[in-house]
């Protein structure tokens, strides 16, 4: 191996740019370029702008080590997927993984990402990352309502970005999607076209949105003059297969619904199934809306009415907000909601079947199928 010597080390000293370069082509001080490089909040953002905009025409480029020793900084956010809970992150994640990265990229951060097969697991990873200083903070995606990755970071003085809300918002950051105004303009949007029979299947009760969108689902039922029936609402879908029985259920009810929404897409496509077995077909027999606007709603037939999320922004966002979180922002003051779009389809309609004749045919598809 060839050894560099020290003319040549002493040439590429000559020509690195440093921060002082940058501080005496500004005019400022040393200090205040590497604040300003660092986003530190008592710097105006002109400055920031400034100096950033001086340092790229220059040329000059922080050394990565020498930066995270100075500042305890990695320049890192970090995401830690669960992988032991189907379809978790599958919808959204490579244009999620896409809009962090692009953020954190623009701010000459990285994103570190790591895998978890259990709660347990979760908490030792993110434990591990913390202790390795693998990153400076985490972005926190499906919350739960009481989340144990929140408690364990709170814990530990380690910034951290939820992609939802929890029940303790006390010293919590977060960007979320507003699930509770979908399934309140799904309701609305299907009272619209004359149900008044509309049942509700929520998702799993062990996270935060499944509360939120089951009281959208209550406000949107009263904003339409009609009465929430217990029966009609039940909860634990996440999956194909546990949507198809949800169907089945609130459509072999004695009195069922002709219309029904959903508050994943996942379990809706399961109605799709369920329907067929049933002697009924979506979108003429039963409508149905849904939430999350995953690639698989626009393959069925009919198309899927549902309200699509860009989770290419969402990651965007809870980028941003963890790196102004890591520079010292307060939490209360880095919360954000979004609305879901309407992407409609061909899955929601009139009714054209009464309950009594929904109910008929469901009984009529029993008696013909073998024991």
């Amino acid at each position: 191996m060839s050894r560099i010597s020290a003319d040549e080390r002493a040439s590429e000293r000559r020509t690195r740019v440093t921060i002082a370069d940058v501080a005496d082509a500004l005019g400022l001080t040393k200090g205040t370029v590497s604040r300003a490089m660092n986003g530190y909040p008592d710097i105006s953002d002109a400055t920031r702008q400034r100096v950033r905009r001086k340092a790229e025409v220059m040329g000059y480029r922080p050394l990565a080590q020498a930066q995270a020793i100075r500042t305890g900084r990695s320049r890192a956010l970090g995401l830690v997927l669960q992988t032991d809970i189907p379809g978790a992150q599958r919808p959204f994640l490579s244009d999620f993984l896409a809009g962090v990265t692009s953020a954190a990229s623009a701010e000459s951060w990285t994103l570190t990402v790591a895998t978890s097969a259990g709660d347990m697991e979760m908490l030792a990873t993110l434990e591990r990352l913390v202790d390795e200083r693998k990153a400076d903070g985490f972005i926190l995606p499906r919350t739960w309502t009481h989340d144990a990755r929140m408690k364990l970071l709170r814990a530990l003085d380690v910034p951290f970005v939820l992609y939802g809300r929890v029940a303790d918002p006390e010293g919590c950051a977060w960007f979320d999607i507003l699930g509770e105004e979908a399934m309140r303009e799904a309701v609305v949007r299907l009272a619209s076209h004359g149900h008044s029979r509309i049942g509700f299947v929520n998702g799993g009760l062990e996270y935060n949105f499944s509360g939120l969108r089951a009281e959208g689902f209550r406000r949107g039922m009263a904003e339409a003059g009609l009465t929430v029936a217990p029966d009609l609402m039940l909860s634990g879908a996440m999956t194909l297969e546990a949507g198809a029985e949800a169907t089945r259920s609130l459509l072999s009810l004695e009195v069922p619904p002709t219309a029904i929404v959903f508050a994943v897409d996942a379990a809706a496509l399961g109605a799709y199934h369920a329907t067929e077995s049933l002697g009924l077909e979506i979108g003429r027999d039963v409508s149905i809306i849904s939430y999350d606007g995953i690639p698989e709603g626009a393959w069925v037939r009919p198309p899927l009415t549902t309200f699509s999320v860009d989770s290419r922004n969402a990651g965007s966002r809870l980028a941003e907000l963890l790196i102004r979180r890591v520079r010292g922002e307060a939490p209360e003051t880095l919360r954000e909601t979004a609305h879901a779009t309407l992407q409609i389809g061909g899955s929601d309609g009139p009714p054209l079947l009464s309950s009594d004749e929904i109910a008929r045919r469901v009984q009529a598809a029993g008696a013909e199928r073998p024991n």
